[in-house]
Order: structure tokens, then sequence, then C-alpha cells
């Protein structure tokens, strides 16, 4: 008995382990582009250009990172213009940060996360790494939606799940009740810079 109950344990952490294995980069290559893919948060409204979060992720990372965000963009707005972006700029690298329009205008979720799934469908295709970011649900808590964990799991990628809703919850980073301030956006590319580190990718 003890020695089946050896066996289920060495198994379930085989599984943890390899699960883990799948969320992880490949190193990038110096040269390599990173595309940071999203709406407002992406684009930096609230902040000028230089202090949007790709900016400083740039600094940081010492990588190209493409600031590739509209602001007002929903999913399926942002999957229209997703393959052109690949096209342009060449990334070796997607951080998608997409879905808080969604949430705002009460788009069904089913809707939301099959238009996120083909984006990082067709960024895979192209041996393309995609970096998750979670946006929360409308409440006081701001967790975030379940559907980026969802994804996350089904498509083997690595998530940062807790940044935004977490700036979201404090004032004192925001410069309205959506966006943030230079010091909101010094903390979340902070955090993505740290994911990327802890996934192998820096």
């Amino acid at each position: 008995m003890r020695d089946l109950l050896f066996l289920v344990m060495l198994l379930a952490s085989f599984f943890v382990l390899t699960s883990c294995s799948q969320s992880s980069f490949e190193k990038l290559e110096e040269g390599s582009v990173i595309v940071a893919f999203g709406d407002s948060l992406t684009q930096g409204v609230g902040v000028s250009r230089e202090q949007s979060y790709p900016a400083i992720l740039q600094t940081l990372s010492g990588y190209k990172v493409v600031n590739s965000g509209v602001s007002g963009e929903t999913t399926a707005q942002g999957l229209v213009r997703f393959t052109q972006v690949l096209e342009q700029e060449h990334p070796r690298l997607i951080i998608l940060l997409e879905g808080g329009n969604d949430i705002l205008k009460n788009i069904p979720r089913e809707q939301t996360q099959e238009n996120l799934a083909n984006m990082i469908a067709l960024a895979q295709a192209n041996h393309i790494a995609v970096l998750l970011v979670g946006v929360p649900e409308k409440s006081i808590f701001f967790s975030s939606a379940e559907l980026y964990e969802s994804l996350a799991e089904q498509w083997n990628i690595p998530l940062e799940n807790d940044i935004v809703g977490h700036l979201m919850r404090r004032t004192s980073m925001k410069s309205d009740y959506i966006h943030f301030n230079e010091k909101g956006y010094q903390k979340l590319a902070e955090a993505i810079y740290l994911k990327l580190q802890e996934s192998g990718a820096l």
C-alpha cells in the first residue's frame, strides 16, 4: 500500500513538473523583438509614451519592445489586426494584455476567450512565444477573469494573473478609474519583466 501511494505521488510530481516545463520559454536571442499587444493599458493612457509599460520594459530587458496598444480595442478588433502586427514586427515573443474592454462592454466571456485563443494559436503557428496577462472582472475584489487561467492551461503558456488587479485596487497607482499613472505602469512593467525572467525568456 505504501509503495502504491509513493508511486501515485511520484506520478503526480512528474505531471506537475511537465506542466511547468511546458509553460516556460526558450531564452530570447540577442536582437529579438518583443511585441506588447493590447488596449489602453498597453498604449499607456494616462501617461506619456515614454512612461508606458512597454517603454519601461524595453529599458529593463534590453530588448526592443514594440508598443502595439490601441485604446478602446476589444478582442474581436484585436484579432483583426493581430496577423498584420506579426507580419510587420516579426516578434519572437508577444505579451498579450487584452480583454478589459470586452468585460466593460459585457461581451460574452466565451467570445472573448475564443478571440484570445485564436490570437495565441496564430502566434504559436508562427513559433512566437506568448505571455498572457490577466484582466480583472468588474467586482470590488478585482480578481482576474477565470478565462485567462483557462487559456494559460489550454495553451501551456505563462500567465501573469495578479498585477493588473492588484494595481486596480490601489488609487495611488491610477490616473483615473481604469488607467494607471507613472508609478502604476512602472509596477506593471516590473511584474511582467519578473515573469519573463521566471519563465526563462530573459
